[in-house]
């Protein structure tokens, strides 16, 4: 029998967390959640949506899971936020790995994370609780990635580098090996770090820039 899980937001993560779970994984979504703010539907991909402040008396926690389907908003503050009071209402809350990820046996990681499809998790790393790794990503081996953290599509993470909670690396940065990403760091897309950052910097890589002839313009081959 699939564990019953509820999806909190309702969103385009979220969306795509109903997917994932729905085509690949043991767990079955059978609502979605919310604040009650944001509540202004009664269904959601044809199932219920109840205000996050009475989901208890719907879906209790004895017999639900939950998964918080929220993006890197505040440096993954308002995932956080929402991840420690799911956990104080009681619910235990689900990790989701592709299975078209590339994992080792003593894999270490927390709830309520997520990793995507054709990311490479090397031996011996450890990966927090409420970690989001997008699709293609490399996690070295011996590397730790500490709680509440985006990272997004395409990152190259060389071996026994450290990031620290709160942070949010965009699609295809590079990181060298033996260093640590401080906290609350954001390293913008395509960004190369070489040497541990600075807490709350924010790391932006060089733009493309435009060549001044036209394609048609140039030496063909």
């Amino acid at each position: 029998m699939k564990q019953k899980v509820i999806v909190f937001g309702t969103g385009e993560t979220a969306d795509r967390s109903h997917f994932y779970l729905a085509n690949d994984s043991a767990y079955e979504v059978c609502g979605f959640t919310v604040d009650r703010p944001y509540l202004d539907r009664a269904t959601h991909r044809d199932l219920p949506v109840v205000a996050f402040d009475e989901i208890e008396s719907v879906f209790p926690s004895s017999r639900y899971k939950m998964l918080v389907a929220l993006s890197y908003v505040g440096v993954n503050s308002a995932r956080a936020e929402k991840y420690a009071q799911a956990k104080a209402k009681g619910y235990g809350l689900i990790t989701y790995v592709s299975s078209r990820a590339i994992t080792w046996p003593g894999l270490v990681i927390g709830d309520n994370s997520r990793i995507h499809e054709g990311s490479i998790i090397q031996p011996f790393a450890r990966i927090g609780s409420d970690v989001v790794i997008g699709p293609g990503t490399v996690i070295g081996h011996d590397t730790v990635i500490k709680d509440h953290c985006f990272l997004s599509g395409g990152i190259m993470v060389s071996g026994k580098v450290t990031i620290e909670p709160f942070c949010f690396i965009g699609a295809g940065a590079k990181i060298r090996d033996n260093i640590t990403i401080a906290s609350g760091c954001v390293i913008g897309a395509g960004a190369v770090v070489l040497e541990d950052t600075r807490e709350k910097g924010v790391y932006r890589a060089h733009p493309a820039t435009l060549f001044p002839r036209s394609s048609d313009a140039l030496q063909r081959i």
